[in-house]
């Protein structure tokens, strides 16, 4: 019965080897995945960064838009003050 088993074990190597996984193996994956990480944490940076300075883009954007608004009405009001005075001016 021990032989059969020896035999069956052999064959069984025979068939099916083993892989053992060695330092070349190793090393491969980790160049590969370091490689990989030194090409796609940049970008991911760069995304980020652009992505924050154009929020802040859009915020200054929004109040430059309000400000200029502001600007046409405060002018509309002194211009309508400097008419009113310049009517009051010659009636009087």
């Amino acid at each position: 019965m021990s032989e059969k088993i020896d035999l069956l074990d052999e064959v069984d190597l025979v068939l099916n080897p083993k892989k053992d996984l060695d330092l070349n193996y190793f090393l491969y994956i980790f160049f590969v995945l370091s490689f990989l990480c030194m090409f796609m944490f940049p970008k991911i940076y760069i995304q980020q960064q652009i992505y924050f300075k154009s929020r802040d883009i859009s915020k200054l954007q929004g109040e430059y838009e309000i400000l200029k608004e502001e600007n046409r009405l405060i002018r509309n009001s002194v211009e309508s003050i400097k008419f009113k005075n310049q009517i009051l001016d010659t009636l009087f």
